[in-house]
């Protein structure tokens, strides 16, 4: 068994699998993996005090977007103004408290948690280390769901539907929410998984003498999918971060095949389905996501109406298209071109959460236009059937494990990883 500060210079790669020894990376440089090109390691100039000062930055920034008006509209000499905690108050009364909740989660809890995270973790703050390394799993999982910055192109798109009814005026909350946004997204991309765990805890004995270019389970070792340690293949627990885990997610196809198939069942009466209800004067106007496009595009709003369009139906559609070629390529299906393959996920893997941009585009317009019979806008079962296909979908390229698109990849050579300045 090799020593624990030998296991530092090696590395399975998250996405192929591929043994690779870490070469010295300088500050403000990464190593990408010399297979699939996914970042290993990234080394940023101060990595202690850059996410902190980010960090503080955000939550600041969110406390002040929480205490004043968001967005104001003026139509007919009537007003309206919505903070950004109305928001979810108007889902519940119209109980819509499922849409609420996924409101208050992804756009606002999941985010403001990690940057409590993110603080604790890269400052060593005296805790218990069962809780230090329960947080350090659970940060980089959220990841994925934090969407505020969906929410915000979700608010601008609003802008453009609403600028036909009335004035519309953005609130003292609303820039510190813009850079909340822009905050919170550079803290996330100064921490380095496998430096931040570095920091938590010691890293594990390598179980054998690694050979560079091969795969790791052609060698009887497995990589940790939380801390990113090297543990023998049949070792079930990480005894660093305490995760449980296999060489492959077990049954990763057939969770992922199941989600999508539920997906596909929903995604059918979302489209068909209101998303919302406009009352104009006492009558009653039903909207699905296709009649939105079309409303946009006949208006004159080319690119909002393309943006939805994309977004809404375009993405949700490829995607699960996507998803259901790559489990055809892991069973053994198609031509066997991982490369062609893995950037096929990892695209799936980016561009699935804005789907929830129309989701976010109702809320606001719910909770702004309440002007009693003259207008006002109320969410409907479609936009709940919709945003659980882009929750589903998520979960679905989550589940399916990258790494089976390369078993199927003879090794030929050793590689080295390539370095990069940041």
């Amino acid at each position: 068994m090799c020593s624990s500060d030998h296991a530092h210079h090696w590395m399975l790669c998250p996405q192929c699998d591929l043994m690779t020894q870490l070469p010295e990376v300088k500050p403000g440089s990464k190593a990408s993996c010399p297979r699939c090109h996914t970042t290993l390691i990234a080394n940023w100039v101060e990595p202690r005090k850059r996410p902190t000062g980010y960090a503080i930055a955000a939550l600041f920034m969110l406390l002040l977007a929480n205490l004043f008006p968001f967005v104001n509209m003026h139509v007919a000499g009537l007003s309206s103004q919505i903070t950004l905690m109305q928001i979810p108050q108007v889902m519940v009364s119209e109980n819509y408290t499922s849409l609420a909740t996924l409101f208050m989660l992804f756009v606002q809890g999941v985010p403001a948690f990690c940057m409590v995270a993110i603080l604790l973790l890269v400052n060593k703050v005296r805790m218990a280390e069962r809780l230090r390394r329960g947080i350090a799993r659970v940060l980089f999982q959220l990841k994925s769901w934090s969407m505020a910055e969906i929410f915000l192109a979700g608010v601008l798109v609003s802008f453009v539907k609403l600028m036909a009814y009335g004035d519309i005026g953005i609130g003292s909350s609303f820039i510190p929410w813009c850079l909340f946004c822009v905050l919170q997204l550079r803290a996330f991309q100064c921490v380095d998984r496998r430096g931040l765990w570095q920091r938590v805890a010691p890293m594990p004995a390598l179980p054998i003498k690694p050979t560079g270019g091969i795969s790791g389970l052609r060698q009887g070792v497995r990589s940790c999918r939380c801390c990113t340690a090297i543990l023998p293949v049949d070792q079930r627990v990480c005894p660093r971060c305490g995760t449980a885990g296999h060489a492959r997610r077990r049954h990763s196809l057939q969770w992922t095949m199941a989600l999508l198939i539920t997906s596909l069942v929903l995604y059918i009466p979302a489209n068909l389905m209101p998303i919302m209800v406009t009352e104009a004067l006492g009558n009653k106007m039903n909207s699905t996501i296709m009649a939105g496009v079309i409303l946009l595009w006949s208006d004159g709003s080319y690119p909002v109406a393309l943006v939805i369009f994309i977004a809404s139906i375009m993405v949700p559609s490829l995607k699960m298209i996507a998803i259901g070629w790559l489990c055809l390529d892991a069973q053994g299906h198609g031509r066997r071109d991982s490369e062609k393959m893995h950037l096929i996920y990892e695209v799936v893997e980016f561009v699935g959460r804005w789907s929830m941009i129309d989701v976010f585009v109702i809320a606001v317009l719910s909770a702004l236009v309440r002007m009693g019979r003259l207008m006002s806008i109320y969410p409907a079962t479609g936009a709940l059937l919709f945003a659980m296909v882009v929750i589903l979908t998520m979960f679905a390229a989550i589940t399916f494990d990258p790494r089976l698109t390369w078993d199927r990849v003879r090794e030929k050579s050793l590689k080295e990883p390539s370095v990069d300045g940041k």
